[in-house]
């Protein structure tokens, strides 16, 4: 695709983006155009993954309108939230499939356990990696962190709020889905498990040294977006697998 976006499919999803923060600050666009556009953007089956949920899950201009209004009181948050949440798929458009995990399952498990702010912090992580590599870490690290509570929360196993770093809540959670090294016998699985735990020991040690979530001195290393990005895919990497094998659990 060329600089100046002449894509047609890009030109709609911009389109079909404008007709919701037209509806969100106060506009009344034609609900015509909005069914129709939505309709053949939903089909699309290359983008549905990257389409905000808001999009897949609210069939008609005024049902958006009554989830914007009680989300943000004011139009600049709105306005703020919509380009946020079209700002993945209009990257895929740009970028093709050269991507990090983005939200190949993740936006698909965050609709099917109904938790809108998983999917959230997954976008915050990722609009970041660029502008802003020290909170696409923290966001990385935080949405880890997120979907460790969802699951103990959603089981009503414990955890103490303020004690439970990320590496104990996963542990926690691992063991409760028998995703620990030490619950399997296969040396192949105690690799792979344990190299999951690294991870999360790694992410935890990442943000702590590069993040935003404390104070840095003027002689810090700063990250650069690919440590941002490698934060993210790990982050996302573990975070779907735990999902899934929650989901499948329950079901």
């Amino acid at each position: 695709m060329n600089k100046y976006h002449l894509d047609p499919l890009y030109e709609k999803i911009v389109a079909l983006q404008n007709i919701y923060i037209d509806r969100a600050t106060g506009g009344d666009p034609s609900e015509v155009i909005f069914l129709q556009l939505r309709q053949e953007l939903i089909t699309q089956k290359n983008i549905t993954k990257y389409l905000p949920q808001f999009v897949r899950t609210h069939h008609s201009i005024d049902s958006f309108w009554q989830f914007i209004k009680h989300k943000y009181d004011n139009y600049a948050e709105r306005r703020q939230y919509i380009y946020s949440s079209f700002s993945e798929v209009l990257s895929f458009l740009e970028e093709g499939e050269n991507r990090p995990i983005d939200g190949i399952t993740f936006d698909n498990l965050a609709q099917n356990i109904n938790e809108e702010g998983l999917h959230e912090l997954w976008q915050k992580a990722l609009d970041r990696r660029v502008g802003d590599p020290d909170g696409a870490i923290t966001a990385s690290r935080s949405l880890l962190e997120t979907v460790c509570k969802y699951i103990l929360d959603d089981l009503q196993i414990g955890y103490n709020e303020a004690r439970d770093d990320l590496n104990k809540l996963y542990r926690k959670t691992a063991s409760t889905l028998n995703l620990s090294p030490d619950q399997h016998s296969e040396e192949v699985f105690k690799q792979i498990l344990g190299g999951c735990s690294s991870v999360v020991n790694g992410l935890s040690s990442m943000r702590n040294k590069f993040g935003d979530a404390h104070g840095q001195s003027v002689k810090s290393i700063k990250p650069a977006p690919r440590h941002a990005e490698l934060a993210v895919n790990l982050s996302g990497a573990v975070s779907v697998f735990l999902l899934s094998t929650y989901k499948n659990r329950k079901e």
